[in-house]
C-alpha cells in the first residue's frame, strides 16, 4: 500500500490535474494536458499545461468565425493586391474552412475530402486573367498551406498512429509521433518518399504529427514557367526547364522554412526518363517561383533521384538541359594521341602480317587484336558525334560495342594462349597452330562478341546512341553488357598471366636446358601484363568517370582516360615490333632492299638520259658525226 502511494505522488498527473474537457499524458516525469476528440484548446494549442486553458468544442470554436484566422488574413492580404479577384472575401472564407479542416453543416473533413478540395483551387485558377501569373502564385501558395493545415488538423483528432488516403488529386500520408524511438520516420504518398528524423518534431507538440502530401496535378499550375536562373543556385548555364515529378508537402506544424537541426531526405519518381544532358535540381516553392536554395541533389539516374534539404516546404523536381563543356586540351589529346595510334597499328598489323620470321599463333593474335583496336579507332574518330541520325548513330555505337569487345576477346586469347604453351612447353607438337586458329580462335574471337551485342540490342536496342555521342547510354544497367564482359577479362587474363609467371618461376629453377625459351616466354608474359593494365585499366577509368565523380578527380581521370587510350596502338607498336629483335632484323633487310632497288633505279635512270643524249646528238648533227669519223 505505501508502494503504491508513493507512485501516485510521483505521477505528475496526480499532482497536476487538467482543466475539464481534457487528459493528461506523462512521461519521464513530464506532463501535458490534451483535449478530448471534438474539442481544441481556446489558445489553439494541442498540448498545454497552463490549467486556465479552456477545451471548446470544434465545431463551435472554429467552423463559426474566420475574421481573426490567420489563413484568412493571409488571404485577403494577398489577394486584395489584385483586382482580378472580385469576391476575395469569400474565396479566403474557404481557404480558412479548408485550413481548419470545417466541412459542410459544421462537420470535421476528412482527409479524402482535402484531397477532393483540389477543385476548388482549379475553380478559382479558371478565373484568374491569362497572363497574370503572380495571382496564380498567391492562390496556390494559400492553398498549399491550407492543405497542410487541414491535414494536420484532421490528423490531429483522429487516435490512430497511422492514417493514408490516396485518392485522384492527391496521396495522404501522417503519422503520430508520440516517442522517439524511431530514429528515422519514412512517409510514402504514391510513388514519392520522405525521410524525416524524429528529432524534427521535438520542438513541436509532444505527440507531434508528421504529414506528407503527394499532389496529381498542381504541378501542370505552377510548372516551369515559375522557374528561372535568378532563383536558381547552380554551377553553370541551363536551360529548358520543366517539372519532371510530383510536387510534394511535408510538414510538422509550424516549422516552415526555417532550418531544421536534421536534414530530410526526398525520393522523387521521374514522370518521364531523364536524358543524358540533362541535370536534375531539387527545388521548393517559396512562394511566387521555384528555388533550391537548402537543398541538393544526393543522387539521380533516369529514374529517380534523391534529394536532401535543410528545411520543410513544398518541394519537386526540375529537369534542365546543361550544355557540355568541352575541353580544348582534352579534344586535341584525344585526335592527336588517336592518330598517331591508328598509324602504329596500322604498322603493326603490316608487321605482323608481312614479317615471315615471327609467324606464329600469337603473331595471329597479336595481328587480329591490331585489327580490331583500328577499326575501333577509326570509327571512333570518324564517327562518335554523327548524333543527327538516331539510325545511324545506333549503328555506330553498336559496330563500337563490337569492335571495343572484340578487342577484349582476342586479348584474352592471347593470354589462355600463353597459359597453355607454359602449362606445357611441347604443346606446339601436338596442337597446330592452323587447327587452333580454324576450330577456336575466330569462331571465339568474333562470335563471342557478336553474341554479346546481339543479346544487348535485342534487350534494349534503343540504349544504343544517345543525343551527344554514338555509344552506349551511360544510365541504368545497360553499360554492363559491356563493361561487364570487360571487367571478366581482366579477371581472366590477370589469373593467367599470375599463374604463368608462378609456373615459370619453378620451372627455371629445374630446368636449365631451356631456360632462353623459358625466358622468351616469361617476357611475353609481362608484355601482356602491361597491355592488360593499358588496355583494362582506361575502361575502368571510363566507367568511374561516367558515374559523376566530382572535380577535380574527374579532371584527372578523364585526363588519364585518354592518354592512356591513345597509348594502345603505339604500346603494342613499340613493344611486339620495334623491340622485338627479330622484327628489326627484317626491317634491316627490307630497308636495306629498298635502298638497293632506289639505287639501281637511279643508276638505270641517269644511263638511259645519258644514252638518250647520246642518240639525239647523233640526229641533230650527221654532217659533224662524218667528218669527225672520217
Amino acid at each position: 500500500m505505501a508502494k503504491k502511494t508513493n507512485f501516485l505522488l510521483c505521477d505528475p498527473c496526480v499532482s497536476h490535474p487538467c482543466p475539464a474537457k481534457s487528459y493528461c499524458v506523462s512521461k519521464e516525469q513530464k506532463y501535458f494536458c490534451y483535449c478530448i476528440d471534438g474539442y481544441a484548446s481556446n489558445t489553439g494549442e494541442r498540448n498545454f499545461k497552463d490549467r486556465n486553458v479552456v477545451c471548446r468544442e470544434i465545431d463551435i470554436v472554429n467552423c463559426s468565425n474566420f475574421s481573426s484566422d490567420a489563413t484568412f488574413q493571409n488571404c485577403q492580404k494577398q489577394l486584395n493586391l489584385s483586382s482580378s479577384m472580385d469576391n476575395s472575401r469569400e474565396i479566403c472564407t474557404g481557404f480558412a474552412k479548408l485550413s481548419r479542416s470545417c466541412g459542410e453543416r459544421r462537420t470535421t473533413l476528412s482527409l479524402q475530402d482535402i484531397g477532393n478540395s483540389y477543385h476548388f483551387l482549379t475553380n478559382l485558377t479558371s478565373q484568374i486573367t491569362p497572363g497574370n501569373q503572380k495571382q496564380k502564385a498567391r492562390l496556390v501558395t494559400t492553398y498549399l498551406q491550407s492543405i497542410e493545415a487541414a491535414v494536420l488538423a484532421t490528423a490531429s483528432r483522429n487516435p490512430k498512429e497511422t492514417q493514408k488516403e490516396e485518392g485522384p488529386f492527391m496521396a495522404i500520408n501522417t503519422q503520430r509521433v508520440e516517442n522517439c524511438s524511431l530514429k528515422t520516420l519514412s512517409l510514402k504518398a504514391e510513388k514519392q518518399t520522405m525521410d524525416i528524423h524524429c528529432s524534427t518534431t521535438e520542438k513541436e507538440i509532444l505527440g507531434g504529427i508528421v504529414a506528407f502530401i503527394s499532389y496529381a496535378s498542381i504541378g501542370s499550375i505552377i510548372g516551369e514557367s515559375f522557374a528561372s536562373e535568378e532563383n536558381l543556385r547552380t554551377k553553370e548555364k541551363l536551360h529548358n526547364f520543366y517539372l519532371n515529378s510530383k510536387v510534394v508537402s511535408g510538414t510538422v506544424g509550424s516549422r516552415k522554412n526555417i532550418s531544421l537541426p536534421v536534414s530530410v531526405n526526398f525520393t522523387f519518381q521521374h514522370e518521364k526518363m531523364k536524358r543524358e544532358n540533362e541535370q536534375s535540381i531539387c527545388v521548393y516553392w517559396q512562394g511566387s517561383s521555384w528555388s533550391n536554395e537548402g537543398c541538393q541533389v544526393i543522387s539521380s539516374d533516369e529514374n529517380q533521384t534523391l534529394c536532401s534539404c535543410n528545411h520543410l516546404s513544398s518541394f519537386a523536381i526540375l529537369v534542365a538541359t546543361a550544355k557540355l563543356k568541352v575541353d580544348p586540351v582534352l579534344t586535341m589529346i584525344t585526335y592527336v594521341g588517336l592518330s598517331l595510334s591508328l598509324l602504329c597499328l596500322f604498322l603493326a598489323a603490316l608487321t605482323f602480317l608481312l614479317c615471315r620470321t615471327i609467324q606464329n599463333i600469337s603473331t595471329s593474335l597479336h595481328l587480329q587484336l591490331s585489327i580490331c583496336l583500328f577499326l575501333a579507332h577509326l570509327l571512333f574518330l570518324t564517327g562518335i558525334e554523327r548524333t543527327k541520325s538516331k539510325v545511324l548513330c545506333s549503328i555506330i555505337a553498336g559496330v563500337l560495342h563490337y569492335l571495343y569487345l572484340a578487342s577484349f576477346t582476342w586479348m584474352l586469347l592471347e593470354g589462355l594462349q600463353l597459359f597453355l604453351t607454359v602449362k606445357n612447353l611441347k604443346v606446339a607438337n601436338y596442337i597446330s597452330a592452323g587447327k587452333f586458329k580454324r576450330r577456336f580462335i575466330y569462331p571465339f574471337g568474333y562470335g563471342i562478341p557478336a553474341v554479346i551485342v546481339a543479346v544487348s540490342a535485342g534487350l534494349e536496342h534503343t540504349s544504343y546512341g544517345t543525343e551527344t555521342h554514338c555509344w552506349l547510354n551511360f544510365h541504368g544497367r545497360f553499360i554492363w553488357s559491356f563493361m561487364g564482359p570487360v571487367f571478366v577479362i581482366i579477371l581472366i587474363n590477370f589469373s593467367f598471366y599470375l599463374t604463368t609467371l608462378c609456373i615459370l618461376k619453378n620451372q627455371l629453377s629445374s630446368l636449365n636446358n631451356e631456360l632462353s625459351r623459358m625466358h622468351n616466354t616469361r617476357m611475353l608474359a609481362f608484355k601482356a601484363i602491361a597491355q592488360l593494365f593499358i588496355l583494362g585499366c582506361s575502361w575502368g577509368l571510363g566507367f568511374f568517370l561516367v558515374e559523376g565523380v566530382l572535380d577535380p578527380i574527374r579532371s584527372v581521370m578523364a585526363y588519364s582516360f585518354t592518354i592512356i587510350n591513345v597509348l594502345q596502338g603505339v604500346y603494342i607498336y613499340l613493344v611486339y615490333c620495334l623491340l622485338n629483335h627479330k622484327v628489326r632484323e627484317e626491317y634491316r633487310r627490307w630497308f636495306k632492299k629498298m635502298r638497293e632497288r632506289t639505287e639501281t633505279g637511279n643508276y638505270d635512270f641517269f644511263g638511259s638520259v645519258t644514252q638518250t643524249k647520246t642518240v639525239e646528238n647523233t640526229v641533230d648533227f650527221p654532217g659533224k658525226s662524218s667528218n669527225i669519223s672520217s
